[in-house]
């Protein structure tokens, strides 16, 4: 159906003078139609703005020329022209107290999902970067293990991090020794597997060396990864809202690590330059103070209870599906009707019951519709019913899927308790004996660090090989997007494979056939080299805009 022009409903345009214009351009998009962006205002003024926004009659255009921009006291104005000379802070401080008026009179919580800002988090330990990556309502891009090889020093040593509880301990030399020597072994199994696997896959015509190479890199990476240590640094960016760096900072101020404590702090140190309304609770110690010590009192006595158990874990498949309702395709029957109908919903599952499983598959089937690709995705109907899987696979692999943050996800802390994965081709290129040397030195060293510094801080020297447990619950609609994604051609084999099994298990586990039916594009197919078609994509995207191949890496 093609969409309505941009003036068939005939929105009404606001007057402004000619100076109000001149203004306005500066800080608006347009200044006739019902839609437009703001520009070029510190974000405390564009949260003020909106919070001022939501109890006004007025548009916010206007409402920005009369009690903004026309109010001296304010110093709105000062923030806008950015003046000559005008130094940033004083910019900063005025937008402040702007905000700060603005917000005793109309703000309240939400107020601080109006302003957000960009932060990149470096040398990050890949303890540190599942913590930062933990809230849902903010974008993160992690640096990758399948695009870069960490054979290279940065500074004096490799790619890790010492944990300050270690660094002050009697078993900070062990610690250097083992990492050094983790990390020089690396780089050996490196020099060794690239030839292996260009020997396995010779270059084919037509394949640029870029694509050849990108390809052989990433399967060596995949499989090589496992001996990094969660101490392994990382680069995170992020872009999130004031009020979602608030609630992250709150938990890491809580967080049992040093690092992690200690992060939150430089983190908070850089927000306060750039929205410092925003996360201004977190250093009040009666608001951010206590509101810290509850998530670690409440972490403390998670802990004690759950040594009181005093059992050890049963012997579990990789993927365990432990919960589904046996009325799922039911009651996501009657919810795709839900939006088109003027019954109540308890009424229309009734109804739907008294259908036949043919006209309920076709009611589902209607719903699903005619799926193109993998981003063609049913709507919130399918978010009626859900499944709740417990994983155990490496740590890798988990770094992988832990990215899927609107479903509910829980883990473990990492220690070599559930043992660890040994990929094939160490044992092609004869390298198991030295694999089996690193988790046993790793999980002697891990030992000694949990008796005298506690299990959080022996976590850093576990490789990412070993296991760790964790759980998913995600309803339908999540289901679609995670399995057919992870599913995917290009994916890691590993969680590729747990991708599928979540999917058998829901088809034949929990019985939801026309579900799992409906997720066509979750692949089961075998490849050699998961990354060969996507980056012959890639390369074919460059040469349509006329983009050579970078050199091969």
């Amino acid at each position: 159906m093609p969409s309505a022009g941009p003036h068939s409903v005939g929105y009404h345009a606001e007057e402004f003078t000619p100076e109000q214009r001149e203004v306005l351009a500066r800080f608006f998009t347009n200044l006739d139609g019902p839609v437009f962006g703001i520009v070029n205002l510190p974000e405390v003024v564009k949260g003020a703005l909106f919070a001022r926004y939501s109890r006004s009659p007025k548009s916010v255009r206007r409402l920005f020329l009369d009690e903004f921009y026309n109010e001296p006291e304010a110093g709105i104005r000062a923030v806008a022209d950015r003046l000559d000379g005008d130094d940033e802070g004083v910019r900063l401080s005025r937008a402040e107290d702007l905000y700060q008026r603005v917000f005793s009179d109309y703000g309240d919580d939400s107020v601080a999902q109006l302003g957000g800002a960009h932060l990149a988090c470096e040398q990050a330990s890949n303890i540190l970067t599942k913590v930062l990556e933990r809230g849902r309502l903010a974008a993160y891009l992690e640096q990758s293990t399948r695009y870069i090889f960490y054979d290279q020093r940065l500074g004096d040593r490799y790619r890790y991090m010492i944990p300050p509880e270690i660094a002050a301990s009697s078993h900070a030399t062990a610690y250097a020794e083992t990492m050094e020597w983790l990390f020089t072994t690396y780089a050996d199994l490196i020099g060794r597997m690239v030839p292996y696997y260009e020997t396995l896959f010779p270059q084919q015509e037509g394949d640029s060396n870029f694509i050849w190479r990108s390809t052989i890199r990433a399967k060596a990476c995949d499989d090589l990864r496992g001996l990094l240590p969660a101490s392994t640094l990382s680069n995170v960016g992020i872009f999130a809202s004031g009020q979602a760096y608030e609630m992250l900072l709150l938990r890491m101020r809580a967080h049992p690590s040093a690092e992690v404590r200690d992060y939150g702090d430089l983190m908070l140190t850089e927000l306060q330059k750039m929205i410092p309304s925003f996360v201004r609770r977190v250093d009040i110690a009666e608001r951010g103070g206590v509101w810290s010590r509850y998530f670690a009192d409440i972490a403390a006595a998670l802990d004690t209870h759950a040594a009181a158990l005093g059992e050890e874990p049963e012997p579990r498949p990789e993927v365990t599906l432990v919960d589904w309702d046996p009325d799922g395709e039911l009651k996501i029957a009657a919810a795709v009707l839900y939006p088109y109908s003027d019954l109540p919903d308890d009424q229309l599952l009734a109804a739907v019951r008294r259908m036949s499983r043919d006209e309920r598959a076709a009611l589902i089937a209607a719903a699903v519709g005619e799926r193109g690709n993998r981003r063609h995705k049913p709507g919130r109907g399918l978010e009626r019913t859900g499944y709740r899987f417990d994983i155990l696979c490496d740590y890798g692999i988990f770094r992988d899927l832990q990215r899927h943050r609107l479903l509910t996800i829980d883990w473990q802390r990492l220690s070599p308790h559930h043992g660890y994965v040994i990929p094939e081709s160490i044992g092609d290129i004869g390298a198991e004996e030295v694999w089996t040397e690193a988790m046993t030195r790793t999980a002697d060293l891990h030992s000694a660090l949990a008796s005298d510094l506690g299990p959080d801080v022996a976590s850093y020297v576990v490789p990412f090989a070993y296991r760790i447990r964790f759980f998913f619950q995600l309803n339908a609609r999540e289901a679609f997007h995670l399995l057919e994604l992870r599913s995917g051609q290009g994916g890691h084999p590993d969680y590729r494979r747990v991708a599928q099994e979540m999917h058998r298990l829901i088809r034949e586990q929990a019985g939801h056939h026309l579900i799992a039916d409906a997720m066509q594009f979750v692949d089961y197919a075998d490849y050699d080299l998961a990354r060969l078609e996507s980056e012959r994509r890639s390369a074919a995207k460059r040469a349509a805009l006329g983009i050579a191949d970078p050199d091969a890496p």
